[in-house]
């Protein structure tokens, strides 16, 4: 409810007056609310959004526009906009039933025109979003976007945020490789394994992270080592030499976080991963 005032002004032969100041509350009927299907995001999440508009009037609402920043914001005097709207994705309903997909554009985020509400009903638009190279990814980081729903018959504009957060974990990928590719029997094999934290947390201990190998042709002896450390057998793993079967023992392997920079020119953030060895080395 808003309060609005009205005066008149009376002029004649050079002369003016004016009215006593008249008083008057208009009644808003229609809102709306932003909300995120789920509510933390990691480097390359897909975001679903649901804008739902009702109207307890007895008016209908038509021709209503949406128009969604995306989490714009400025960073080093540049505007980056941290989620990619997925084309296709949009869902029109009224009262639960779903509509013609309306017209989208992507120009100053996302804009979705032609969207109607019935008397004492609600509109839902759903979508989906990506979360770019311009999100932010350090712990702690929030992206928030706005959407403004305007249209002829909306006195004030309605305005609906959605905050979400990045996600704190780890969040590891590994990698092997082998040398010498080519070896003769009684020869030395060497496995190293790097493993990769993008996640803006370490991978600790009590995160468990064990590493399983079974190797073909079994090495007998091994040596194993971790970032630089000879491990010893059975505190920091076992292993089987006539299966050739490799573990590492849960809570040993430790990756550190991430650390995040900002491309000077674009404004693109780049993921420096945190990375720790495992070196299997055996005859043949």
């Amino acid at each position: 409810m808003a309060t609005f005032y009205n005066q008149a002004t009376l002029s004649y032969n050079g002369n003016t007056t004016t009215s006593n100041i008249t008083t008057g509350e208009l009644v808003e009927v229609l809102s709306a609310k932003k909300h995120a299907v789920l509510p933390d995001y990691v480097a390359g999440d897909a975001v679903t959004y649901i804008i739902t508009i009702v109207n307890s009037g007895n008016v209908p609402f038509t021709n209503l526009t949406v128009n969604d920043n995306l989490g714009a914001y400025t960073d080093a005097g540049r505007t980056l906009t941290p989620l990619t709207y997925v084309d296709g994705s949009i869902k029109y309903y009224i009262n639960g039933t779903l509509q013609a997909a309306p017209a989208v554009t992507k120009e100053n985020g996302l804009t979705v025109t032609g969207i109607s509400v019935p008397v004492n009903g609600n509109a839902a638009v759903v979508y989906q979003t990506a979360v770019n190279q311009f999100a932010p990814l350090e712990s702690g980081s929030t992206i928030t976007n706005t959407a403004t729903i305007s249209g002829p018959e909306v006195t004030n504009n309605l305005i609906a945020t959605e905050q979400i957060n990045a996600a704190d974990m780890a969040m590891l990928t590994i990698s092997k490789s082998v040398s010498p590719t080519t070896v003769s029997e009684n020869g030395q094999l060497t496995y190293t394994f790097v493993i990769q934290n993008n996640g803006n947390t370490p991978a600790t201990a009590a995160d468990n992270v064990v590493v399983t190998d079974t190797f073909n042709p079994v090495l007998d002896p091994i040596t194993v080592s971790f970032n630089g450390t000879i491990w010893t057998s059975p505190t920091n793993y076992t292993y089987n030499t006539t299966t050739g079967e490799f573990a590492s023992v849960a809570g040993q392997i430790t990756v550190p976080a991430a650390t995040y920079t900002r491309d000077a020119t674009t404004g693109s953030l780049v993921i420096n991963p945190g990375v720790s060895v495992l070196t299997i080395s055996g005859t043949v």
